[in-house]
């Protein structure tokens, strides 16, 4: 096979998608051929799986037009601070200059799980059971703890950084370790709040067990003590962060969304799906006149559609008139209300069928005709489901109060909670058109519109029936 060599111009024209494998020539004489990339920040860094002298190795390539030296000294110092305070973390087999930026070589390690993925397999594998699912997450809070012991902290922490191989746990990315205290402990300001970045990843059931956490913590970092309610605080200012950070997100271009955005339209997709959506993305009136039409005219048009064999929905949101035209176009559409809430839910781990694309027409900064595209969700809607001479089954009695207890905890409003938009699938009450939805800043605010949305899903069943006072009972009071 004739592999080309590359530069470090070429892998920055290259943007998002380098074609591998490919060569690239190293300043000690040596060539890497990279046979895949494991991550890319377009024009800015790759790192991938590469062999140099017939060893295989991770490479890291800086090419950046600006600033790829510093993530580089940074990288490489990271690493030697990990090392210096014996944390285990791949060895550094090599690092350079490149003609355009930096290169980094660390051992690869060879069929090593991802902690992220350990995690989810192990919630998966234990669905509302999430103490099960703790024991994965001993290591990482040792060996933080450990790490804070010795004067380092991890500026970029999530699971993704923790490597497991043959019952070893390796810290990975040097560019975000920091050594503010080399061999001697982190402040307990420091180390609480780099430890709450870590909790506030993982779901809100898991608080419950922050004593088991803080244990595993404490095995490797003995010295320290946290007062639980200062640590709740910052998990919660965290967490709230993190949402924000992510709806952010969701409106522009990155490496979780594609976006398009002209004069006359913009587009959000979801990246990955972003190819097998596009000829939707491009005509999604014609998808939407071959559909199966579930709701018709009005402010909303909806069908189901095929795409590659996949069930999806798209929703028109439609322009009545010349005066209801001229009261939307200065205002996000619903369509973008929707796409923002059910972004919202998801990363909270509410139920609901995944958001995947936005797509709005534009006349300049003016705003027309809008649609979103989700996942299908076949399952009955709980008029249809649920018996009302009957308290619900065992099953759907606890979807519907881990649902409302989110909820209720998130200060979120539906603002048109009936039950046809509640579906029963897969084991989940999901929620359906989200276009009125919020999350209240104040509990007075969100009080108010809860009663109401409580009193809505009341008036779906008749006064002194057997499902009616199980709700009463279960879902939480304003």
């Amino acid at each position: 096979m004739n592999v080309p060599l590359v530069t470090a111009a070429t892998l920055r024209q290259a943007g998002r998608h380098p074609v591998v494998p490919f060569r690239i020539a190293l300043d000690d004489g040596r060539v890497a051929t990279v046979k895949r990339l494991l991550r890319v920040l377009p024009g800015k860094r790759l790192v991938g799986e590469a062999e140099v002298g017939g060893q295989a190795v991770l490479a890291k390539f800086f090419i950046a037009r600006r600033g790829c030296a510093r993530h580089f000294e940074q990288e490489r110092e990271g690493i030697a601070a990990l090392a210096a305070q014996a944390i285990a973390t791949p060895r550094l087999l090599g690092a350079g200059t490149l003609d355009g930026g930096h290169y980094l070589l660390t051992e690869f390690l060879d069929n090593a799980e991802n902690l992220a993925d350990c995690w989810q397999a192990a919630l998966g594998a234990h669905p509302g059971d999430i103490g099960a699912a703790l024991g994965v997450l001993s290591p990482a809070l040792k060996t933080l703890g450990r790490m804070h012991a010795r004067g380092l902290a991890q500026s970029d922490l999530h699971l993704g950084n923790f490597l497991r191989q043959r019952g070893v746990l390796y810290a990975i990315d040097g560019d975000a370790i920091r050594a503010r205290r080399p061999g001697l402990s982190l402040g307990a300001g420091d180390a609480l709040r780099n430890l709450a970045i870590l909790l506030a990843q993982l779901p809100r059931d898991a608080d419950a067990r922050l004593p088991d956490l803080l244990a595993d913590y404490h095995a490797g970092n003995p010295d320290i003590s946290f007062d639980p309610a200062l640590l709740r605080r910052e998990v919660a200012r965290v967490r709230s962060w993190r949402l924000r950070d992510y709806l952010a997100k969701t409106l522009r271009d990155c490496s979780l969304f594609h976006v398009e955005q002209r004069r006359d339209r913009f587009v959000s997709v979801v990246r990955h799906e972003a190819e097998r959506l596009a000829r939707v993305l491009a005509d999604p009136d014609l998808f939407l006149a071959a559909g199966c039409l579930l709701k018709g005219g009005g402010s909303s048009t909806v069908a189901r559609i095929d795409v590659s064999g996949r069930k999806l929905v798209i929703k028109r949101y439609n322009i009545k008139d010349t005066a209801h035209a001229l009261s939307r176009f200065w205002r996000p559409s619903r369509a973008w209300h929707s796409w923002i809430e059910g972004h919202r839910l998801a990363f909270l781990g509410i139920a609901t069928p995944q958001p995947l694309a936005l797509i709005e027409r534009r006349f300049g900064p003016l705003r027309g005709r809008a649609w979103l595209v989700a996942e299908s969700c076949d399952g009955p809607h709980l008029l249809q489901h649920l018996d009302a001479g009957r308290e619900p089954p065992p099953a759907e009695a606890r979807a519907l109060r881990e649902l409302f207890a989110a909820l209720h905890r998130e200060r979120i409003s539906h603002g048109d909670l009936k039950a046809t938009n509640l579906l029963w699938n897969q084991g989940a009450v999901k929620l359906i058109d989200l276009d009125a939805m919020r999350q209240h800043a104040s509990i007075a605010a969100h009080a108010k519109a809860w009663r109401k949305d409580r009193a809505r899903l009341m008036r779906n069943w008749p006064e002194g029936c057997a499902l009616r006072g199980w709700l009463e009972a279960n879902v939480p009071p304003s």
